[in-house]
This record gives structure tokens, sequence and C-alpha cells, in this order.
């Protein structure tokens, strides 16, 4: 990428939405941990994040300002806005209450508010407050209960520009936070603004042409928008020198590895389906804890896989579809965001294979991935298939896994994505699917009692997958599909609807 906006990460649960801002306005951007600032690109402007820590605090979490200010336009935003005016010579105290919720802003006149309305709602979420600023800082506009919600460097004070915020831009509770950004980017940074999927397949193309060489690649698919999509630009880039693995772990959907296999006809893709199924569940018999299970079935596709990859011994490189998510939740760093779960497609293979690793999406969000693999030309029905985990039915299936718990899942599924996509329903969410509860329950079927399992349905909105908000399905729609589930699927005799959101929760349930 010609140019860079770095985010340096103070551990804030917003911090991941600004990157996303950023990326709507054409910006490119990288999330970096507030002490690994990438020295090594060309960075454009930099972005303070917000924290859960305090300035004030011994332990708290430090960048030097000067040195930032003295090569880039700088943005502090909430922590990062009360650490610039803690390191000069400005005033932080801890507030008696958390500063939390809807806000108006006073606005004085300045580029930052180029066609921002007076008393727009801005969304505060902080627990110090910053009551003086420095003699080299100006404020620009305020609250009824905040002096300092927003200023900037006064003229000549600093090599570059500096603006901080007491309030978060990012979130949507913010009416024109996206306004406010783009000012920044384009009116005083003067960052370009043109960075969308076409220049991402270029970039991409010639990065991989470039990495790659005259190698050949080896890569295993899922049938997942990600992978399809990073296959495609592993081929656009060295053609049929892409050589493709898709295997049959026995925890997929029902008929899934016969209908990926045939949608990838045609797309000159190098494929060769692997069943390993009864391996897979042999190595998971008698496990319940789900991160045990991740890592058996993660250990199992490695070594699966490194048989088909002895059958390509020139090959030197790996493919993946990891995208920016993935790496997201799946690194922890002193503050920022913790690891939450260890991730399919992250780490492990390239080390074990002795191959370099190719990572085309690596640094995009789901929606960008959908807009690259759109204008790729990849046909709707990969293109829009619901994200689907690495893992499978293993962690959908709660509990031990075995077979008839799979086949189970794997009937309710069929039944509830088929429903989906015949009332139209499929492609207005992000993802669905059913979870196999480890819970049996009384029912009555006839004139007989029963004594089976438990399905929940589990459906979701997202842009990107980092937050979720469950899927408001028609009762009738929700009840249509209980009644085929419960009077098709024996063994099944009570169905269940996921109303929670991520966060808290998460999508998957393990």
């Amino acid at each position: 990428m010609n140019e860079l906006v770095v985010i340096l990460d103070f551990g804030s649960q917003y911090t991941q939405l600004i990157a996303r801002r950023l990326r709507e306005l054409n910006v490119y951007c990288e999330i970096y941990p507030y002490n690994k600032f990438p020295k090594d690109k060309k960075v454009k402007a930099v972005i303070l994040s917000g924290s859960p820590f305090s300035v004030l605090d011994s332990n708290a979490l430090y960048v030097d300002f000067n040195e930032l200010a003295a090569q880039y336009p700088v943005l502090g935003v909430c922590y990062g806005a009360q650490l610039i005016a803690h390191q000069t010579g400005g005033r932080v105290l801890k507030s008696d209450v958390r500063e939390y919720g809807k806000a108006l802003l006073k606005l004085n006149q300045d580029p930052l508010f180029t066609g921002v309305e007076q008393d727009t709602q801005v969304w505060m979420s902080h627990g110090d407050s910053i009551m003086e600023l420095g003699s080299n800082f100006e404020i620009i506009a305020s609250t009824k209960d905040i002096p300092v919600a927003a200023f900037k460097s006064k003229d000549g004070a600093y090599r570059n520009p500096v603006y901080c915020l007491q309030f978060h831009p990012e979130v949507t509770h913010s009416l024109q936070g996206a306004d406010i950004l783009f000012n920044f980017i384009r009116h005083i940074a003067h960052c370009d603004t043109n960075w969308n999927a076409q220049s991402m397949i270029r970039e991409s193309v010639r990065e991989i042409s470039e990495r790659v060489g005259d190698d050949h690649v080896l890569m295993g698919l899922s049938g997942g928008v990600d992978s399809t999509v990073a296959a495609t630009l592993i081929h656009k880039a060295i053609g049929d020198r892409l050589h493709c693995i898709f295997m049959d772990n026995g925890l997929l959907r029902k008929n899934e590895f016969e209908e990926v296999l045939a949608s990838y006809q045609g797309m000159g893709l190098n494929i060769k389906g692997v069943r390993a199924g009864d391996r897979f569940l042999n190595e998971l018999k008698g496990v319940s804890d789900p991160e045990q299970k991740r890592k058996i079935i993660g250990k199992v596709f490695i070594e699966v896989f490194q048989e088909e990859a002895a059958q390509h011994p020139g090959i030197k490189w790996l493919g993946q579809g990891t995208i920016y998510p993935d790496v997201i939740e799946s690194v922890s760093v002193h503050g920022p965001s913790v690891t939450i779960k260890s991730h399919h497609n992250v780490g492990g293979l390239p080390e074990i294979l002795h191959l370099g690793l190719v990572e085309p999406l690596r640094m995009l969000f789901k929606d960008e991935v959908r807009k690259v693999g759109h204008e790729l030309g990849i046909a709707p029905s990969l293109l829009h298939r619901h994200p689907f985990p690495g893992p499978g039915l293993g962690i959908r299936v709660l509990g031990e896994i075995t077979p008839e718990k799979v086949r189970l899942c794997q009937e309710a599924d069929h039944i509830y994505i088929h429903a989906l996509k015949e009332s139209g329903w499929y492609d207005k969410v992000w993802q669905a699917g059913a979870i196999l509860l480890p819970v049996q329950s009384v029912g009555v079927m006839g004139d007989e009692r029963t004594y089976e399992f438990t399905v929940a349905l589990r459906c979701v909105n997202s842009v990107d997958g980092m937050t979720a908000e469950w899927s408001n399905l028609p009762y009738d729609l929700l009840a249509r599909i209980s009644s085929e589930i419960i009077n098709q699927v024996k063994g099944i005799n009570r169905v269940v609807y996921d109303i929670s959101t991520k966060p808290p929760a998460t999508i998957e349930w393990e």
C-alpha cells in the first residue's frame, strides 16, 4: 500500500470500529498494538485509540506523543486524547461518575467540523476527564457537562496538526462521527481516499506475484467466502501453479462435500476432494471441552494436509484465507484485545510444513472480502454463503461429539437453512446455523413419551463479524422450522431460538 493510516490500539472495545469507519471512507488503515509502531511502512497519519485504562495509573499504557507529532498528523480518541493532554502540561482527573452515553456537541468553527451540525449527538465513554489544556492547545468543542470535548494544537506548536476528541466518533451513536473522521483524514492529514475493491485486487495480485515468483502454492479450501476469494486472487496471480484441497472432516453440513466440489467446477482451480471424516470423529471420541475439540480438529487437519502435501514435494508456499477479525481475535498484547478463542486459520501449518505463507485477505474485513469477490466475478452461490466455522459442526454439537449427534445437527441445520432460502431470508441475514445442545428433555409424540435432544437456532445480522445483532425472524417462519425439525428429525423434540447479541455473547456457542 502506498499510504497507511496507523491506529495504535490501547485496548478499547471500539478500536476495530475506527478501522471499519476509515475503510468505509476508502482509506487504508491497519491496527497495531500501542507499543509496536510499524517503522518500516509509509505512514500518512496516526490515530490513538481509547482504552479501559487510565492515564493516571502507575502502569498506564504509554507512547511518546512528541515523537509522533514530529512526524505525522495525530488524532487522539478518548484515552488517546487524555494521554496527549497529560503529556503536554494539561490536567486530567478521574471523574466522580463515569461519563457514558449520548451528549450534544457545542462546536467552534474549525476544519475538523466542516459539514457537522451544531449540537450534533456524540457518544461518551470515559472515566477520566480533561480539565485543563497545556499552552500548545486550544478547545474546539464542549458539551453541557464536559468543557473539553475536543481540542487541537495551536498553529505552529508542532510540525504536524494534532486533534483530540473526548468522545468516540467511530460508533454509530455519534451521528456525524464519520464526517469528523473524514475531515481529519482528508482535509487535515491529506490522505488519499481511493482504496477500493479494484485497488485491493491490483495490490494483492502484485504482492502475491512478487512473493511467490515462479513457485507453487498449496491451499486448503473450505467452500466459504474467505478461502474462495483468497484462492481466486492467488490463481489470478500465478495461474495453475495453485493446488487446492477440499477436505471432508465429517463435520460439514449435509451434502456439503459434494455440493462445494461441484460449485468449484469451471473456476480453473486445481482442486482435489479428500474424505477423512472417520479419522476426525475417532480422534474426537470422549472429548467435550470446546478448546480441546478445536485443537484436535486442527491437529488432524494438519496431519491429513501433510499427507496430501507430500504428494506435491516441490511446493514452497501455503495459501490461507485468514481475514482481519481472525488476526485481531487471535492476538493478545498487554492491554489490547484479549484472546477469545484459537482460530482455525491462524498459525500451525506453515511451520510444520516448512512453507512460506500467502494470506491475501489478512488485512480485510468480511464485507471487504465480499466486495473483492464480486469484483473478481465469483458466483453469488459461493460469494453469499454464510460464514461457517473452520471446525465445522465440531463446535455446533456442544459437548461430546458422536456420529449420531453430528447427523442430528446436520439434519436440523439442513431444514433450517433450506427454509431460510425458500422464504427469502437467507440473503437478508449474516449467518445462521443449528446448534445441538447437550440437553435432553421430556416430550410427547402421539401417545408416546420422548426424552430427546434440544436444538438452538442461531441467526444474526452483522457487517464484519466483530459485532452482531440477533435476527428478528418472523414468528410464523420460526414456527414452521421448529415443526419440521421436530417432526422429521427423530432424536430432537425441542427447538429454541437464540436472541443474544455479540458482545457479550459470541456468534458461535463454542
